[in-house]
């Protein structure tokens, strides 16, 4: 049989472009070479994209871009359904047909629907979730609105605009008592977000939320702990293994996720059977509510008295050897490349 060609884009114009490139590290290894041909597409932080023809391990490092003998301007085809790469090489056009698209990338400009957009408007499968889909499931406000809808619990908040005054913001947050946590309504990784304990926080909080986002979102923090539920595929969904993250103190911030200097994953969850089955169930009953396809992790908090309140969904969660997602599928017996296969699948399906 014919190899699939895959074109793998990593990086990304977005404050998780890091955690992109070790994602894309993992994925390229454990791509199974006798099936696919691999075309390598990274995009700076500036937003220059181009095919990159270097040693793996400079994706890693971070040094990638700095191999201008092997990065190449691309784009894709602005005809539909040609599946092309263009290339601009020595005053020359060369285009390159490809069979789906890997996009390996996090936050906005890859995980918000902009990304999806395009390769969309192209013609070309791709994996993940759709553009309406990723652009929702970004977007906290929103996607909290839409699945409380569906009678699933959510954390109380407010939302605003960089465009209130200061004293309409103190007039909507004096809805909530601290402790708070003030977070951009579009972001990931936890980038940005603040847990405030006292109101005079606040201002300082909210500053840095606005540094990644237009507007701001204020949630209530619920007491109990937070669980996680990896979910592949369209309508014939394979939920993962339950996991929990253990807090030693804080929350689950941008050092934590990637350190884990003060806190615990427990794979799977120290949750007995009722409530790891309730989990899993709302956590698909969310899945289809936002749309998602492909996979995605659906986070979720289990507070004191075991209610279920819905937290966030990430819809290209970490994808190192060590990331939360691939660990979750190991549980049910997927091994890292198997994700692979079954997640290129879906999207040529779609």
């Amino acid at each position: 049989m014919e190899k699939i060609i895959v074109a793998v884009i990593f990086g990304g114009c977005s404050n998780e472009y890091e955690v992109s490139l070790q994602s894309a590290h993992s994925v390229i290894s454990h791509m199974d070479k006798e099936k696919y041909d691999i075309i390598l597409i990274g995009i700076t932080k500036e937003g220059s994209w181009y095919r990159y023809d270097g040693s793996l391990e400079k994706i890693e490092q971070d040094t990638w871009w700095k191999d201008v003998s092997n990065c190449i301007p691309v784009a894709f085809s602005p005809n539909r359904y040609s599946r092309k790469i263009v290339q601009y090489q020595l005053g020359e056009i060369i285009e390159t047909t490809i069979d789906i698209v890997f996009p390996v990338l996090h936050g906005k400009n890859g995980e918000d629907g902009t990304l999806q957009g395009y390769v969309e408007l192209a013609g070309i499968p791709f994996v993940g979730c759709d553009t309406f889909s990723s652009a929702l499931c970004m977007d906290k406000d929103r996607a909290h609105k839409l699945v409380a809808h569906e009678g699933i619990r959510t954390p109380r908040s407010i939302v605003f605009s960089n465009n209130d005054t200061e004293e309409h913001i103190f007039a909507l947050c004096s809805q909530l008592e601290p402790p708070l946590f003030v977070k951009p309504v579009k972001s990931g990784s936890s980038i940005g977000i603040t847990l405030v304990k006292e109101k005079e926080e606040l201002i300082k909080a909210i500053t840095d939320a606005f540094c990644h986002d237009d507007r701001v979102i204020i949630e209530e923090f619920i007491e109990g702990f937070e669980v996680g539920c990896a979910i592949l595929g369209h309508d014939d969904l394979t939920v993962g293994e339950v996991d929990e993250i253990e807090l030693a103190n804080g929350f689950f911030d941008f050092n934590e996720k990637y350190s884990l200097a003060n806190s615990r994953i427990h794979m799977p969850a120290r949750v007995d059977a009722n409530i790891a089955k309730k989990i899993k169930e709302t956590a698909i009953q969310i899945y289809r509510t936002l749309g998602c396809s492909g996979l995605a992790r659906v986070d979720l908090f289990i507070t004191k008295n075991q209610d279920i309140v819905f937290n966030e969904v990430n819809t290209f969660p970490g994808f190192t050897d060590h990331s939360r997602y691939p660990a979750m599928m190991k549980g049910i017996g997927l091994t890292f490349p198997t994700i692979i296969d079954k997640l290129i699948q879906l999207g040529l399906e779609r």
